[in-house]
């Protein structure tokens, strides 16, 4: 989709730092990092969200997994511990219409979030 943000970074229209790559996902880090280290995995493929997910994304999903796990390992959080969140909606502060999940860690975290 040619108005969607992650779809251009995704393309290489935009520009990112860019922290893995697989067939079906692409790994960037935050402009606006909540933590030390903060990377969003993205679906190659748009899809609007978790709320739009279907089985035959299945694949996709299992990928998003396997490439925020390669991440831990890479940033030295597997060990530690890391958070993976799916935003979805305005009140979720999702701002972004394409699916998309956070790694953040580098620090303790506190629940439930401040």
């Amino acid at each position: 989709m040619s108005d969607c943000l992650f779809c251009r970074i995704v393309a290489g229209d935009l520009p990112s730092d860019e922290v893995a790559s697989t067939e079906r996902t692409y790994a960037f880090r935050d402009i606006k990092p909540a933590l030390p280290v903060h990377v969003l995995v993205v679906p190659r493929e748009h899809i609007v969200s978790a709320d739009t997910v279907a089985p035959e994304h299945a694949e996709i999903l299992a990928e998003m997994m396997s490439t925020a796990q390669q991440v831990a390992r890479a940033e030295g959080l597997s060990e530690r511990g890391y958070r993976l969140v799916l935003n979805v909606g305005d009140d979720a502060q999702n701002s972004v219409a394409h699916l998309h999940m956070h790694l953040v860690g580098g620090r303790p975290m506190e629940w439930p979030p401040g």
